[in-house]
């Protein structure tokens, strides 16, 4: 049985999320803390949490200070962040993973949402990962998405390229292509992707020879945050993506929580993105699959894919039928230094992998693929 501390000021949300977290038979929420102050004297006990599940905005010592306390400390509990949707709270989510939060969880705006069947699923998913439970969803995920593509391949080492398993290496050369190649980069992530991103956007290079398109499943407002904030630590330009907005190199473009987006090309030298408001996929707005699947059939001279943390398979299907009509590499973070390794391993299942590579070395892996101007 895991252990759950809950630290939020509400009373009434205290008891929501009791209520969720004790349905589920491998959690128990035996604590509580109604400020990140009494968290504190909880935590500095002899007692242990295997997660933590943290409001923000609290009085005496909100969620902010108490992770900055946290870390001083060197206590190492993962800590869940349960946030509003409101600009200001968005802002200091994206700080509260700097600080080493695992990841989050939107508050909902009303009783009956948070009683509701789509913020409890999410809380317990998040929280099982958190506490090192694997998600009930996770193998049938995965299984779904390598399934009827016809390329699953079986084996013991999924860092040992696909592409030369197949024999194929003359049509998908490791090297680099030459300077007046026209590339683009193509990344997916999803839990624990807010904080992996740090360890790679700001590590690219500002003259990077090919735009990066990204999409990491967060809700609207918090993507304007996200890309907000790694625009300040990067050398690279970081933009949230904008209806219309022309592709440029050296330029990141970060999907729009709540919508979808997708590529156009307009000419071999013109790329514009499409963001639309519409239905998820697969539960998912955005969606990695529909991103890749917008690059079929452009005129690109070849797409680095890039799969990153996350729980389930998303980026995994539009990936294969991307490689059935585009020349591809495909970059897949390893296993131990993922936070959720399911949709790295989905697509490792699925033969498509070129290179695995941990978390700190992928900004570099991409560069020296992609190449400089």
């Amino acid at each position: 049985m895991k252990k759950i501390l809950v630290v939020d000021d509400s009373a009434l949300m205290r008891r929501v999320v009791f209520d969720i977290i004790n349905a589920d038979k491998d959690l128990r929420a035996e604590r509580y803390a109604v400020n990140g102050l009494d968290a504190l004297e909880i935590l500095k006990s002899d007692e242990k949490f295997d997660a933590i599940v943290l409001d923000i905005n609290m009085p005496k010592m909100n969620g902010i200070q108490l992770l900055r306390e946290m870390k001083k400390l060197g206590m190492d509990e993962k800590v869940l962040i349960v946030s509003t949707l409101a600009k200001e709270g968005a802002k200091e989510t994206i700080q509260a993973l700097e600080l080493g939060a695992f990841d989050f969880v939107t508050k909902p705006d009303s009783l009956a949402e948070a009683k509701g069947p789509s913020f409890s699923k999410h809380l317990v998913a998040m929280l099982r990962v958190a506490s090192g439970l694997l998600p009930a969803s996770e193998n049938r995920e995965e299984k779904q998405a390598g399934s009827g593509s016809g390329k699953t391949l079986a084996r013991e080492n999924s860092s040992f390229p696909k592409k030369v398993l197949k024999g194929d290496v003359s049509k998908h050369s490791k090297a680099p292509l030459g300077g007046s190649a026209r590339k683009l980069v193509a990344l997916a992530c999803s839990t624990g992707g807010p904080k992996a991103l740090q360890y790679v956007v700001p590590f690219l290079p500002a003259n990077l020879d090919a735009a990066v398109l990204i999409v990491q499943h967060m809700p609207e407002g918090f993507t304007a945050s996200l890309s907000s904030r790694l625009d300040e630590l990067s050398r690279i330009k970081v933009r949230e993506a904008a209806h219309g907005e022309r592709l440029e190199k050296g330029t990141v473009y970060i999907a729009k929580g709540g919508s979808q987006m997708r590529l156009i090309e307009k000419g071999k030298k013109e790329h514009s993105l499409s963001v639309t408001v519409e239905a998820a996929r697969n539960g998912l707005k955005p969606c990695a699959d529909i991103m890749y699947e917008s690059l079929m059939k452009s005129s690109f001279d070849e797409i680095t894919c890039v799969v990153m943390t996350g729980m389930g398979a998303d980026g995994t299907k539009g990936i294969l039928q991307l490689e059935q009509t585009n020349k591809i590499y495909v970059i897949a973070q390893d296993e131990a230094s993922s936070t959720v390794y399911g949709m790295p391993k989905a697509i490792a299942d699925a033969g498509a992998v070129d290179e695995v590579v941990p978390l700190k070395q992928i900004a570099d892996a991409i560069a020296k693929h992609v190449g400089v101007r």
